[in-house]
């Protein structure tokens, strides 16, 4: 009888420590009179660790902290660099960073189905419709020959990667202009830089191409937008923000706040670079954090796309693993519905309003 009652104390204790680990008592109250407007500060500064270095696509990040977003809140961030994302993605899971970006790709969805638990949580870049600032450009001298997609026929295309992001693009192109692969000579650059180089001596006559280098290319003559990667992939999720578990379920005070702050910087670059509203503290703020420092290249470009309310393109997410898969590069199960968790973001979004 006492052996019984011992493990029915066991399985007590079991449950009520299952019951407190999923009701986590979060403190959302809203009033005006808190310094952000809307949720009380954290009762002592908490840091807040993200990965990240210097890309356009962090620009939410940058802007919050420096505006004081993160401040109001008394969340203090620190970022930090990884070499690639081999080293990032365990780190997070692991708690040691608690934010970080992440690019879709075969890798990527085979790390987290291989047992790396990490959660993408909101946009963190996508293209513009009719301003992409990940899109294909071709030889100068070769505007009057190609005139359409189908004209890249026979032509040597420049793409940075297989079986990711720009992998993906790059077959959707290939789809809307009625193409296959082997319809084209692909050539495998990692280094956008190269491509520049590559297309200006004649060895490749098209890349897929990335800001701030299209608008470096045009400038200088070597070359000129072919059409826009909204033609054929208008809700392609080119990053994501990503999360670690224990930030997302056991910080949650932590989190919330974290996003709310987050997207207000991103709105604040929607207001400056869609509707003009303080658009010169914006390019100040993004030339002191990214590796673009010349503020008058930030008038001319096209900047990355970030939804104000933090929303994905989930159905595009499945798009490019189905395609990842389909080409022999997914090993393992990913489960979409254990991976992509939206509610803290839709929850910060019922807090500060969505975005008009």
């Amino acid at each position: 009888m006492k052996k019984w009652l011992c493990v029915f104390g066991i399985l007590v204790l079991l449950i009520g420590g299952c019951s407190n680990e999923e009701s986590v008592d979060v403190n959302d109250d809203v009033s005006k009179d808190n310094p952000s407007g809307d949720l009380a500060p954290l009762s002592k500064k908490t840091k807040v660790v993200i990965a990240e270095d210097g890309a356009a696509s962090g620009a939410g990040f940058y802007i919050a902290n420096d505006k004081g977003y993160f401040a109001d809140y008394n969340i203090e961030v620190e970022f930090a660099t990884f070499a690639n994302s081999d080293d990032m993605l365990p780190a997070l899971a692991s708690g040691e960073v608690d934010i970080a970006g992440g690019i879709s790709s075969a890798s990527f969805f085979n790390a987290i189905a291989q047992g790396i638990d990490v959660k993408i949580i909101a946009d963190k870049g996508h293209n513009a419709d009719g301003k992409s600032y990940f899109t294909f450009v071709i030889a100068d001298d070769l505007a009057d020959e190609i005139k359409d997609y189908s004209d890249l026929k026979g032509k040597r295309i420049a793409v940075s990667s297989e079986h990711g992001v720009d992998d993906y693009i790059f077959h959707q192109m290939l789809d809307h202009a009625g193409l296959t692969k082997d319809d084209v000579e692909f050539v495998l650059m990692p280094e956008f830089g190269n491509m520049m180089a590559a297309i200006e001596n004649g060895s490749i006559d098209a890349a897929l191409q990335i800001e701030p280098l299209i608008t470096t290319g045009v400038a200088q003559g070597i070359h000129v937008r072919f059409g826009d990667a909204t033609d054929y992939a208008p809700e392609a999720q080119i990053a994501m923000v990503l999360g670690s578990p224990q930030f997302m379920n056991e910080e949650q005070d932590v989190s919330l706040r974290f996003m709310a702050a987050y997207l207000k910087g991103v709105r604040d670059y929607n207001d400056a670079f869609k509707k003009d509203i303080g658009k010169d503290e914006i390019i100040e703020i993004m030339t002191k954090y990214t590796r673009l420092k010349d503020a008058a290249v930030w008038e001319d470009v096209y900047v990355t796309g970030l939804n104000p309310d933090g929303k994905m393109f989930i159905g595009d997410i499945r798009d490019q693993y189905e395609l990842y898969k389909k080409n022999g590069a997914i090993r393992g199960e990913f489960k979409f519905d254990e991976a992509i968790d939206t509610s803290l973001t839709e929850k910060a979004v019922e807090i500060i309003g969505e975005y008009e």
